[in-house]
């Protein structure tokens, strides 16, 4: 198949270390504050054994949760860059350069290509430890070239969501890649070639607007936070108390926006299981 092409970066493997997970020894649940050890954390998925609180992780640590074994990058060469010259507190190329150094990522989001129980996926994952997880020009490239690929190659995307929403140091160049993005994933409608939305905490603003709710199947870890605007400024737009649980991902399940809730254990065998349905005649052995 023509996707077992080397590209630039090479074959990766479990190796990598660029992680939002917790470093240590000790890991403190934000949720209940109990204290377990990072390997018994690591062990356990991120995923505090006393409340099921799921930490959040980057694209590195899906990949390896996901993939068998080996993957390989895509679109690595893709870096952002600050064409408006734009400075709030500080230049846009000077926190570019501070989140680089930070995570040893190069974007908001990492695309790779592997097998889920022998069926080939497509995943980009974004990465809320730079920059917010921050959607900007060069992320909205990626999802365009990942659709390509996957055009390309009759591979099924799938995109994990983690993000703040827009990049406003690109002001209208991020704006932008809603409808740039969005039209991209029609050309997977039109193909016949599944989509498949991950949400994962949280997953907001502009990111929410487009590509994250318009997968063939949406879903979502436990406990999410999903929605455009955050819970404070709808409470104080609106002037009145929302319900308990609002923006949840179990809350909008219930209300039809998600297809179903996974466990982050069960993740692989979930995405295998879809691949097996939705694309029976690629399993190879």
């Amino acid at each position: 198949m023509g996707w077992f092409k080397r590209f630039k970066d090479g074959i990766q493997t479990a190796t990598k270390n660029k992680k939002e997970a917790p470093d240590g020894l000790w890991y403190k649940c934000k949720k209940c504050n109990e204290t377990i050890t990072v390997k018994e954390l690591r062990e356990n998925f991120y995923i505090c054994p006393k409340c099921d609180y799921h930490t959040r992780i980057g694209s590195y640590d899906y990949f390896e949760l996901i993939y068998d074994g080996k993957y390989e990058l895509l679109f690595q060469d893709l870096r952002s860059k600050d064409f408006l010259e734009f400075t709030d507190l500080k230049p846009y190329n000077q926190r570019l350069e501070q989140a680089r150094e930070k995570t040893d990522l190069d974007e908001a989001m990492t695309v790779a290509v592997g097998k889920v129980s022998r069926n080939p996926l497509c995943i980009a994952a974004m990465d809320f430890s730079f920059i917010g997880g921050s959607m900007g020009s060069v992320v909205g490239e990626k999802i365009a070239r990942s659709v390509d690929f996957c055009l390309d190659n009759k591979v099924p995307l799938m995109i994990i969501s983690k993000s703040g929403g827009a990049r406003m140091m690109e002001s209208a160049f991020s704006l932008m890649q809603l409808a740039k993005t969005s039209a991209k994933l029609s050309q997977l409608d039109k193909a016949g070639i599944p989509y498949f939305s991950f949400l994962t905490d949280p997953t907001t603003g502009g990111v929410t607007a487009s590509f994250a709710m318009l997968g063939d199947i949406n879903f979502s870890e436990p406990g999410a936070l999903i929605g455009f605007a955050g819970p404070r400024v709808i409470k104080e737009t609106i002037k009145r108390d929302l319900p308990e649980g609002f923006q949840s991902s179990e809350f909008l399940l219930e209300h039809g926006f998600l297809d179903f809730i996974v466990d982050r254990k069960n993740l692989k065998d979930k995405i295998a299981d879809l691949l097996s349905i939705l694309m029976p005649a690629r399993t190879t052995k």
